[in-house]
């Protein structure tokens, strides 16, 4: 109990931010709603819009997600720990555990360990034999009773074991109340098949409950007892309806500011600048329409627009003189010819100088 209680303090602060989370969520529903509607058809669109929100609005789906995953983790190791205490808390050898199952003919299951904790206590001869003496008195040191209530025990549905029922059931009963509770402090409205996790829940820990031993379902009556006074006191502290209506006060300030228009100085086609008034989308355009004349205008040797017909034309001319210029340079026998020619006519010059 000590053990859950720290842990509820511990994560209190995420049970705020969770609490913040939520009525952000609801105050942002309204902008979603009009999203979905809009972009019915056009699956696409209405999840690029659904980003544009997000970054323009700080809005995060998965910001409250951070309490529950929490929740799981330590959940799930408490699990693992109530079925294997000999391994996790006195820290026996496995070898020995197995060996104890042996001479017990203790079945491998999820319930081995809890089962040896209870044939020691039975004073089972082929069990403690196979434990050893050090094992043996850590096992009968070991607080396994709540009262009269054996937490190593699984849940027997008889009548000599009905104090093992009682916190299973406990465990479901108020995991169902937490959740009310929850879902009514926080200003949280599920839609749609969301509205049946409670139960859908509640039905799978009624499995749990019944197939781990009862020292899980005694801590988890127990943290969820501690949940529902620690959503109280978040509501005492962070009222969701009025962080609800801030945080949508908040929204409205920013979509008329966004709608807002702002005087600048565009460059009309004469070259002529003139002042015009636009909104802060239309600022955006006129940005990224700056921005592609400006990449034009520093990459326009690297073409990738297609050819005009008067520069297709001006290429083919090109290439037609580069062609003729070809055909009539002289060919490699006709320049040796005059090379011979011009190196013999040097030679008698000379001849008549001297």
């Amino acid at each position: 109990m000590l053990f859950t209680l720290v842990l509820r303090l511990l994560m209190f602060p995420l049970r705020i931010k969770q609490q913040k989370s939520t009525a952000r969520m609801a105050a942002y529903q309204p902008m979603i709603q009009e999203i979905q509607k809009k972009y019915a058809k056009d699956q696409k669109r209405q999840q690029e819009e659904m980003m544009k929100m997000q970054q323009e609005y700080g809005y995060s789906p998965t910001a409250g997600c951070l309490p529950m995953v929490v929740n799981m983790v330590v959940l799930f190791g408490i699990i693992e720990v109530v079925y294997r205490p000999l391994t996790y808390i006195l820290h026996i050898d496995d070898s020995l555990i197995t060996a104890a199952a042996t001479a017990g003919s203790i079945a491998k299951n999820y319930a081995q360990q809890s089962n040896i904790i209870s044939a020691v206590l039975a004073g089972n001869s082929g069990v403690i034999g196979a434990l050893g003496t050090p094992a043996v008195e850590m096992i009968k040191g070991f607080h396994v009773f709540w009262g009269n209530l054996n937490l190593v025990a699984m849940p027997t549905i008889s009548f000599a074991g009905w104090q093992t029922l009682v916190f299973p059931v406990l465990s479901v009963l108020t995991m169902v109340g937490s959740q009310l509770v929850i879902q009514k402090t926080s200003g949280q409205q599920l839609q749609g098949s969301m509205k049946y996790t409670p139960w859908i829940m509640s039905a799978m820990f009624i499995f749990v409950g019944f197939t781990v031993p009862v020292g899980f379902s005694v801590y988890y009556t127990v943290s969820n007892l501690l949940m529902i006074v620690e959503s109280l006191v978040a509501r005492k502290i962070y009222d969701p309806e009025k962080m609800k209506q801030q945080i949508a006060e908040e929204i409205e300030e920013k979509r008329k500011a966004k709608k807002a228009k702002k005087q600048v100085t565009v460059k009309a086609d004469n070259g002529e600048e003139l002042k015009k008034d636009v909104t802060e989308s239309e600022l955006a355009s006129l940005r990224l329409q700056r921005a592609r004349e400006l990449d034009a205008a520093l990459y326009a040797d690297e073409r990738t627009a297609p050819l005009t017909e008067e520069e297709r034309a001006a290429q083919q001319e090109e290439a037609k003189s580069r062609k003729k210029g070809k055909k009539n340079a002289p060919s490699k026998d006709d320049t040796e010819t005059l090379l011979e020619q011009e190196k013999a006519e040097s030679e008698k010059q000379h001849l008549d100088e001297e």
